[in-house]
């Protein structure tokens, strides 16, 4: 058995989502928990287009940790589905509803029904950055090589 790092999450519905599936694991060694679309009426993204999506809940992340919400590889692979901003992080302090910025990179157009899964939720220990400001940085073997600089 491997050690797993628990924690409880802290969830509370939004007001009228109520029929609305809280976050949930799909397997037992799954890291992401689906997150479902909590639309009224159904969405319809154009090819290109993109919009915020709603999940019903909020949630209260422990402090030393945070939420990322991430694309769903079956929406990506069949669809062209993704997200905007990803991952898209959630402070330990915010409370509100959490939403999914959605964009279809696809060439169909891709309706969003309620319920559906638009996208993965994960939590992951954060290390807090001291900022110390110096005149040089230690050389590495990288250096300043930058973007494609291994080769393709």
């Amino acid at each position: 058995m491997y050690p797993l790092l628990k924690i409880n999450l802290r969830v509370q519905r939004v007001a009228g989502q109520g029929d609305m599936p809280l976050p949930a694991y799909a397997t037992e060694h799954s890291s992401g928990m689906d997150l479902a679309a909590a639309v009224q009426d159904s969405v319809t993204l154009e090819a290109g287009q993109r919009a915020l999506i709603p999940t019903g809940f909020k949630i209260e992340i422990p402090p030393g940790f945070e939420g990322q919400i991430r694309p769903r590889s079956g929406l990506a692979v069949r669809s062209g589905i993704s997200m905007v901003n990803t991952p898209g992080t959630i402070d330990a302090d915010y409370r509100g509803e959490i939403k999914v910025i959605m964009i279809n990179h696809g060439q169909e157009p891709f309706v969003i029904n309620r319920g559906d899964r638009i996208a993965q939720l994960v939590i992951a220990p954060v290390a807090i950055a001291t900022i110390v400001e110096t005149e040089t940085l230690e050389n590495s073997s990288r250096n300043e090589g930058g973007f494609g600089h291994t080769g393709t």
